[in-house]
């Protein structure tokens, strides 16, 4: 293809939002333009699916309910006046609230500011706020932590940080993040933070506050031990698109994050992209995207190359977005399709010595999305050649990287924001949530439900019970799998796995044979 073609293609395949000083590019896609012409029927299920989201209807059939993460960045839209003060009344109360700490007005025990924060959840509920955090904290006056597993020596680290610091626990505020209050990971975090300020002194109670559904196991938890506040949670809003209720927005405020220009970039995207104008719509342009290149079946994985430091964290926390939303067994009507798209990446340009030889040289089972920021830094930058900056070095990677793969056939998306900020990053947020609720509807999918999820947590609750029962049955004669696992009625390899985690742990001896079969086991 020519230069004046390949010009000709990025102008037809450019849609531009000045006021949002934002474009998406899909001409490196090499999307027919007959293609949207044959998903017509798609097409228009995706508009009046849209429609009906934001109308307050069932979208998750499976749990009956509404999916309500639209109306968080515009509580106009939200179905009745009760569901708009959930949405309204916590806005304000967060931001009074993180005033108060901000200034001082709410102290720690000890009379002084709080000067750290400990945020402790899994998935949406962690994920969320720390992408916000590296993204947008950069000036934040709390410096801020995570427990986001329930890895007892990743708490450990985490504890040695805080207690490294200046402040240390005692000046650290907590927030716990759980809608039920019963999620193991939170829970266990939670516990642990608790004996480590008790381990000082310390009472949990007056440096916690949780963010959690109404009368759930960690509201009445809070209730009991004093928590300085709670903040409610809304069951019409799922995990990985709760980033812009009280989940990532009592974390934002509290480290100084504009929260009004976030849900601002939010809510203009979301207009933007409420156009039953395909061409001008960039999320459905880029639903439509996803779905050619994968064939409307999740064929090709979906690379994420943000160029920008601040936004690492981005492709891990559309990983969940997108993998958790499509990723399902059956469609709607009940038949086993097994959709999904996986999503992995990392940054630009650390990835031009990573594995973008293998993008473009290897196998081609993916399509990769650029994230470009326009702006190099604030203020001057110095030069790193004559007339070159680093800033111009980053741009040179980008295109060249994306021109590079697609000489090799690697198709690409380029999406493209003027620099950094709450307004931008609250406006790819949406975007990538409108693109998933488009592209679910296109191909006739529940985005809202996470079966392989719940299946996940019930095996891993079988699990714990069989430990308990292994643990009860050691006794201080040396025992194979097999034997302990003829005792409790249970499959030997699921018991061999328990017998060797207890004997990591201290609470068994071990003593290998030749085999699995032929380790021994008994009390240490």
């Amino acid at each position: 293809m020519s230069n004046t073609s390949y010009w000709q293609q990025f102008q037809n395949s450019t849609t531009r939002y000045p006021e949002l000083n934002f474009s998406i590019d899909t001409s490196r896609m090499d999307i027919p333009v007959d293609y949207k012409s044959g998903l017509n029927v798609e097409i228009n299920r995706a508009f009046e699916g849209i429609k009906k989201i934001e109308a307050g209807e069932i979208m998750n059939p499976d749990e009956g309910r509404m999916v309500g993460h639209y109306w968080l960045r515009n509580a106009g839209l939200a179905p009745n006046e009760e569901i708009r003060k959930q949405i309204t009344d916590p806005l304000a109360t967060l931001k009074d609230f993180a005033h108060k700490i901000s200034t001082g007005l709410l102290t720690n025990p000890k009379g002084g500011r709080f000067e750290n924060l400990l945020i402790i959840g899994i998935g949406g509920s962690a994920l969320g706020p720390q992408f916000i955090y590296e993204s947008l904290g950069s000036r934040s006056p709390l410096k801020t932590y995570f427990f986001d597993n329930t890895d007892p020596a990743g708490i450990d680290t985490t504890l040695a940080d805080i207690s490294n610091t200046q402040a240390g626990l005692s000046k650290t505020l907590s927030v716990v993040i759980s809608k039920s209050g019963g999620t193991p990971e939170t829970r266990n975090g939670m516990l642990e933070a608790v004996a480590a300020y008790e381990a000082l002194g310390l009472n949990f109670g007056d440096h916690a506050i949780a963010v959690t559904g109404t009368n759930s196991k960690l509201s009445n938890y809070a209730s009991e031990n004093n928590f300085i506040t709670t903040f409610p949670m809304e069951d019409w809003v799922g995990g990985r698109s709760s980033i812009m209720s009280t989940v990532g927005l009592v974390p934002a405020a509290l480290q100084g994050v504009d929260i009004d220009a976030f849900l601002g970039g939010a809510a203009d995207m979301d207009e933007r992209t409420r156009s039953e104008n395909a061409e001008g719509n960039a999320a459905m342009q880029l639903a439509l995207a996803w779905h050619h290149a994968g064939n409307g079946k999740g064929e090709k994985d979906m690379v994420v190359l943000p160029y920008k430091d601040s936004l690492v964290l981005f492709s891990k926390y559309l990983q969940q977005l997108v993998m958790e939303s499509l990723g399902k067994e059956k469609d709607l009507d009940g038949k086993v399709v097994n959709q999904g798209i996986a999503v992995y990446g990392n940054k630009g340009s650390t990835d031009q010595h990573a594995y973008v030889q293998q993008l473009r040289d290897g196998v081609a089972n993916f399509f990769t999305i650029f994230i470009e920021v326009r702006k190099g830094r604030e203020g001057e930058s110095s030069e790193v050649e004559p007339n070159v900056t680093a800033a111009d070095y980053l741009q040179g990677f980008l295109r060249g990287t994306r021109t590079a793969l697609y000489e090799n056939g690697r198709k690409s998306i380029t999406l493209s924001i003027e620099e950094v900020n709450a307004r931008t990053v609250g406006a790819l947020i949406a975007l990538f949530e409108r693109a998933v609720s488009i592209y679910a509807l296109l191909v006739n999918i529940n985005a809202y439900h996470q079966p392989g999820v719940e299946a996940g947590k019930k095996a891993a609750g079988i699990f714990l019970a069989l430990l308990l029962q292994v643990k009860s049955a050691l006794g201080e004669s040396a025992q194979t799998a097999e034997q302990v696992a003829r005792f409790v009625r249970a499959d030997p390899e699921d018991v061999y796995h328990c017998l060797t985690h207890l004997a990591a742990n201290g609470y068994a001896y071990l003593n290998q044979g030749a085999t699995p079969a032929l380790d021994t086991f008994q009390l240490p």
